[in-house]
């Protein structure tokens, strides 16, 4: 059970022992694709598949596609695989699936496990969430976004990926019979490549999402900047802290694990919330930091101390702006749309990450189930719909209370935290949500379906 598999790895040791990771499997993976006339009657015959976006999404369908015997290729616009990025948050469901993945204990090892969430407002602890309230078993994971990568990354090397770096996809065409991809390649030339079928993996900004099938696509009127910096010492590292001043300020401290390699120190971001418009001038004004941290130190003197600690006045912040977008439907006969590209919202639930697992395991699914197109997508949108609906409805009801000018918000957030902690079945609920779990207020995931090895 994914309990068992976490509790080796979060309550034995602070730091888990280091491992060479190779791909595991294989032998089975293969031999499954050639008993599925018994097994899986119903599974579509092997396809020549595209997957354009190397993030979460797009290298975690890859990783369960290919063990289903398709032909996998992923297109991807930078020259290479970066170690960039801020840290994230990968929620127990998210974690369920890395255990179907076979990359549970890669991801545990560079990670750092969390326990709880922690927000205050002014010197008051408002927010008080632990994992253990929804279940004994559940932790989070901050990771590295590059170390996320590297480990979906380590499973594909040896599993026959055909890999398309530099390749900006700019149209697709549905020809009924099969999908074309143009692309311009590192030169500059354009490329045409015909597929079976198409994944749609390229973030929240992506260019390729049909306008028939977007419901919403806008920016967020907020966003952040971060920096990476090394663990705080002052700060307990299995928890994920935020502090609060009304609305419109919150910084927030997640505990990120370490970079791909393993062998540097481990990391924490730090989030500073701002308005988008605000973003670029307080990255470039050399007044900044000084002006930040004089802020910080008046707001909450206990994460002052860590950012005299910690952050040298030469620290390099980085812009974060986020997209609200809602589709009519994530997929339509040889063509799907998933992870940010499909559902981006606001980060203030940590579902981000999360949500890019779940529609790969959710594809996976599908295809074992299905025998045709139609089928597929049938499939998928009844396993993923009621999530997705379902955070993204809570994410843009929420994120005013964090993140805005309305004092009033500020207010009815601190005073209704206040409330609702009084409450077990309120603080139950609560924890259950940042776990990524819900379907709906009262519905939930089966973790158990999520967990088993395919």
């Amino acid at each position: 059970m994914l309990a068992r598999a976490i509790t080796n790895f979060t309550l034995n040791s602070r730091e888990p022992s280091r491992q060479v990771y190779a791909p595991t499997l294989l032998p089975q993976h293969r031999s499954m694709v050639a008993s599925t006339t018994s097994a899986r009657t119903a599974m579509i015959k092997p396809q020549k598949i595209a997957i354009i976006g190397a993030g979460t999404a797009g290298l975690a369908s890859a990783l369960v596609l290919r063990r289903q015997g398709h032909d996998v290729s992923i297109f991807e616009k930078a020259a290479q695989i970066e170690h960039v990025g801020a840290g994230l948050l990968v929620q127990p469901s998210g974690l369920a699936v890395f255990q179907h993945l076979g990359v549970l204990e890669h991801a545990m090892d560079l990670g750092a496990p969390i326990d709880a969430l922690k927000g205050w407002s002014k010197k008051r602890l408002l927010v008080n969430s632990h994992y253990q309230e929804a279940s004994a078993d559940f932790i989070g994971l901050g990771m590295h976004r590059a170390s996320l990568c590297e480990v979906l990354i380590a499973q594909l090397r040896a599993d026959g990926i055909q890999w398309h770096f530099g390749c900006d996809v700019h149209r697709l065409h549905d020809h009924v019979s099969h999908m074309q991809l143009t692309s311009v390649d590192k030169q500059g030339a354009s490329v045409s490549y015909d597929f079976d079928f198409v994944l749609v993996a390229n973030g929240a900004r992506s260019h390729l999402r049909p306008a028939a099938w977007t419901r919403l696509d806008k920016p967020y009127p907020w966003g952040a900047v971060w920096a990476i910096v090394p663990e705080t010492t002052d700060l307990d590292y299995r928890v994920l802290h935020q502090f609060y001043h009304g609305a419109s300020r919150m910084m927030g401290l997640l505990p990120t694990g370490r970079t791909p390699d393993g062998k540097g120190t481990r990391l924490t971001s730090v989030f500073w919330s701002l308005p988008a418009e605000k973003i670029d001038a307080w990255i470039t004004s050399p007044q900044t930091f000084s002006c930040w941290s004089d802020e910080v130190r008046q707001l909450w003197p206990s994460a002052a101390t860590w950012i005299q600690q910690s952050l040298p006045t030469d620290t390099p912040f980085l812009p974060a702006r986020y997209r609200d977008v809602v589709l009519r439907k994530h997929g339509e006969n040889r063509m799907g749309i998933v992870g940010d590209a499909a559902h981006a919202m606001s980060p203030q639930l940590g579902q981000g990450a999360n949500m890019a697992l779940l529609d790969a395991w959710a594809l996976g699914r599908a295809f074992e189930h299905a025998q045709s197109f139609p089928e597929i997508w049938q499939h998928y949108h009844r396993l993923r719909q009621p999530s997705i609906q379902f955070y993204q409805t809570m994410s843009r009801l929420l994120t005013p209370f964090y993140q805005s000018n309305s004092a009033s918000l500020g207010l009815a957030r601190d005073m209704g935290f206040t409330w609702m902690a009084k409450l077990a079945w309120m603080r139950k609920q609560m924890a259950r949500t940042i776990a990524g779990i819900k379907r709906g207020a009262l519905v939930e995931i089966d973790l158990d379906a999520i967990r088993r090895l395919p």
